[in-house]
């Protein structure tokens, strides 16, 4: 109660008008740095701020963004345009020094958009509106992989010494954290990190605006129940993630109406397979019973997905065996789709075999303000373990903490979740699903885990031209990943938003706001 008097007072003290959006969620934006953290509501807070070369519409479909038109000029090389007259907040003019700046920016070894920035090539000045892209080895999803990338002045970030990217998860501070200056529709007014962060309309934006919102105020609320009173109460606008449990009842409630559909998100248990004993737990033999996999096959087929989806997440899951996002990504192959089955009796077969039919213990790291339902799942599969007399302590944390650990590799057992507008199975399978190596490649593969025949496989894909040859590859790599059990997959989200009855928005596949569509009436 006491959190949501003071979430209330501060709405109050905004002096919020009739076309403030008051916008409330569980978590943080990590950083104002666009290029530091590669998380999804802080891309979705910067993005309002910040913009790429190109744009996504309602269906995710590409459009031109900063860029008014692009070409591929050979197999290997790339034009795009800029569109003239774009200034950013401070009033800079946009140029392609700029563009060039943020893609080298966004290629340094802090960036966590790296893996997408080194895969674009190297950008090269023509003239003050045009950037060439130089490529090594032809990209299948050059465009995809542009569309991740934000722009920033040059000049700005120079003068506030902030050429290269905040290294967050060692805690370091830099202007980027707390300060922003883009192009985009709004502009960075105000930042208390985990109180408030508002936003203005810029008035100078060289987009067309499809709905009506001067300011915003993002207020993160982390109790499910306070941003349910406040959003029936009118105190808040719109909440981008009501707890499933709560949804049957806001579909009933007075004043409010929920939005709600799949989301390209895959939420999965990683475990260390890399070292030889684990950091956080208890085994006999001081082993590491990740290395086996039968121990990584047994942990997935105890666990029941369907009582999940049921009692947990109030069916707003999409139980998967599959290891991408989008199911457009797996070719939506049965073969690659299907679980392993439920099974009990087999996993404790499979465990016995493996020398651990008294179980273990073991840390299961998670965070509890990221995904839907987060800390509760990791919870759920605790119990559901404990049946193969596995013991797990849940550790449960804020996003703040929980992403810089798992950066750092300090984990033995995680949930994590991953998705966004890319739909190709690239999106996943470089950053996350190869060997860890140079250029962002396996950056996210917390695990560790080698699996040389995916590896190769995934890192044909990435440069083969060929589409037909390039589907089986990936087929072939995601079916390499299944055998061996490196990750368990758990769902994909459907993903509800709430909002109050006068508020309209849009809702995207990849779970994101766009604040420039929405409209309020009053």
């Amino acid at each position: 109660m006491k959190r949501w008097m003071g979430v209330a007072l501060l709405l109050w003290a905004c002096g919020v008008s009739a076309q403030t959006l008051r916008w409330a969620s569980q978590g943080d934006p990590q950083t104002m740095d666009p290029h530091s953290q590669n998380e999804s509501l802080t891309n979705m807070v910067n993005g309002q701020v910040y913009e790429r070369l190109t744009n996504r519409d309602a269906k995710l479909a590409l459009v031109p963004g900063l860029a008014a038109s692009w070409s591929q000029t050979g197999p290997l090389t790339w034009r795009f345009k800029l569109r003239p007259g774009v200034r950013f907040h401070d009033g800079t003019p946009l140029t392609a020094d700029d563009v060039v700046f943020s893609i080298q920016r966004a290629q340094a070894p802090t960036s966590l958009i790296a893996v997408y920035a080194n895969a674009v090539g190297t950008p090269r000045r023509v003239d003050d509106l045009t950037v060439d892209f130089q490529l090594t080895v032809f990209n299948p999803i050059f465009l995809q992989h542009i569309d991740q990338l934000w722009i920033m002045s040059r000049k700005w970030s120079e003068a506030h010494r902030v050429t290269k990217p905040l290294d967050f998860k060692n805690k370091e501070e830099a202007f980027t954290s707390l300060n922003a200056n883009g192009t985009g529709p709004y502009m960075l007014a105000s930042r208390q990190p985990g109180i408030r962060t508002v936003l203005k309309r810029n008035p100078n934006w060289w987009g067309k605006f499809q709905g009506n919102v001067q300011e915003v105020i993002y207020t993160p609320v982390a109790t499910d129940a306070t941003r349910l009173a406040a959003l029936v109460s009118g105190e808040i606008d719109f909440v981008l993630d009501p707890a499933p449990r709560d949804v049957a009842r806001l579909r009933h409630t007075a004043g409010v109406k929920v939005i709600e559909g799949p989301e390209n998100r895959l939420v999965f248990i990683g475990m260390d397979q890399s070292r030889d004993q684990l950091l956080y737990g208890k085994v006999p033999g001081d082993k590491n019973p990740f290395k086996d996999v039968r121990v990584r096959r047994a942990l997935y087929q105890a666990i029941d997905v369907e009582a999940l989806k049921a009692k947990l997440m109030s069916g707003l899951s999409v139980p998967t065996g599959s290891l991408t996002p989008s199911g457009n990504a797996s070719f939506d192959d049965a073969a690659l789709q299907t679980r392993l089955p439920y099974d009990l009796a087999a996993a404790r077969k499979l465990l016995a075999d493996a020398g651990f039919a008294n179980g273990f213990e073991v840390t299961l790291d998670c965070p509890n303000n990221r995904y839907i339902n987060d800390e509760e799942i990791c919870t759920a599969l605790a119990a559901m373990w404990a049946q193969l007399k596995v013991k797990v302590r849940v550790n449960a944390m804020p996003r703040a903490l929980y992403f810089p650990k798992l950066e750092k590799y300090d984990t033995s057992l995680y949930l994590y979740g991953w998705g966004g507008s890319v739909t190709d199975a690239e999106a996943i399978l470089t950053p996350l699903w190869r060997n860890r190596g140079a250029k962002g490649v396996g950056l996210y593969n917390f695990g560790g885990y080698r699996n040389d025949k995916a590896d190769a496989l995934a890192a044909q894909s990435s440069v083969e031209p060929d589409a037909a040859k390039r589907e089986q590859q990936i087929r072939g790599a995601l079916a390499a990943l299944r055998e061996q059990v490196n990750v368990i997959p758990l769902h994909r989200q459907v993903v509800p938003w709430a909002a109050r009855q006068n508020v309209t928005v849009v809702h995207r596949p990849d779970n994101w706001l766009e604040v420039a569509w929405v409209q309020i009436s009053r």
